[in-house]
């Protein structure tokens, strides 16, 4: 079964520092919808002297059914994102994997990788609703069953 992508480009930013201690950083500052190919080569959006964007087109945003639950996290939120995870590659920042799942993030956070959350572009939030509707079926409450050895246990008596 064929899974559900949208394709899309990443945008990251060099910005150079007047520090001594760290001389620039890279960070995620979007996505944009794309229809390149993979595999298409990096290129320079803008460029000063203190910052440079990059757009990294040839990604895209699939959905998982076992990651229903992360979207529908991500969805409870007033501003939902998509997760990018990216790689220092010779000094620059190259991403990897593309998630709106919070789950999905937060094991590739765990896993020490570098991920970033950037806004979700309004037209994807329905797409990803419809998505959740369909596929999460949140867990029913269980009730605990107490073992033997505390039923009928009276921890005030002494």
């Amino acid at each position: 079964m064929q899974q559900p992508f949208v394709k899309l480009a990443v945008v990251t930013e060099h910005i150079r520092l007047d520090n001594r201690w760290q001389t620039d950083k890279w960070e995620v500052v979007g996505v944009v919808p794309d229809a390149s190919p993979h595999g298409t080569p990096a290129s320079i959006l803008y460029e000063d002297s203190s910052r440079t964007q990059w757009l990294h087109p040839g990604h895209s945003l699939s959905l998982y059914r076992d990651e229903a639950e992360g979207y529908f996290l991500n969805l409870s939120v007033a501003q939902p994102f998509v997760f990018v995870m990216w790689r220092d590659q010779d000094g620059r920042a190259v991403p990897h994997t593309v998630t709106a799942s919070y789950n999905e993030a937060a094991r590739m956070l765990d896993a020490g990788e570098s991920v970033e959350g950037v806004p979700m572009p309004l037209e994807w939030v329905p797409w990803v609703r419809e998505f959740v509707a369909t596929h999460y079926k949140p867990e029913s409450m269980k009730t605990r069953i107490r073992p033997p050895s505390f039923k009928g246990a009276r921890r005030d008596d002494r």
